[in-house]
């Protein structure tokens, strides 16, 4: 009996680990709604902590865990009056990290939804996406 509960216990802790591995490996852009700021890891580690833009007053931003779905370095909202929307990350739809010209507002709710950042900001996070891969880059955005 002893052997199988050993056994058992191994086994927990081996999924465990490569669970909470499998989170940390990658990429992670970690935005906090209420801090209005978005922290970079890699690998566990943590690379960048920057001020952010989301969504103002009668607009929002999604909440939840997300996988980068596609790149776009010139993007244009056809949404918005054409505003441009450079490096873009896009996670669901048509919401994105991405950078901004008005650079002022980072730090407070700015946004139609979308996640703004200043543009080097966003030029570095854009060649960390795509050097990380689409499928190894996850948003989450929380309150």
């Amino acid at each position: 009996m002893k052997k199988y509960i050993f056994a058992g216990a191994a086994l927990l802790a081996s999924l465990a680990v490569s669970v909470s591995s499998a989170y940390a490996s990658g990429l992670v852009a970690q935005v906090d709604l209420s801090k209005q700021t978005m922290t970079v890891t890699e690998n566990g580690f943590v690379r960048y902590q920057w001020k952010v833009s989301t969504a103002r007053r009668g607009y929002s931003t999604p909440v939840g865990s997300y996988s980068a779905k596609s790149l776009d370095i010139d993007h244009r909202s056809r949404k918005y009056h054409n505003s441009p929307m450079p490096y873009s990350v896009f996670f669901k739809g048509g919401y994105a990290v991405h950078g901004t010209n008005e650079v002022r507002n980072l730090g407070r709710p700015a946004s139609h939804g979308c996640i703004r950042l200043h543009p080097q900001n966003a030029a570095t996070f854009f060649s960390l996406v795509r050097d990380a891969g689409l499928s190894n880059t996850r948003i989450v955005i929380s309150q």
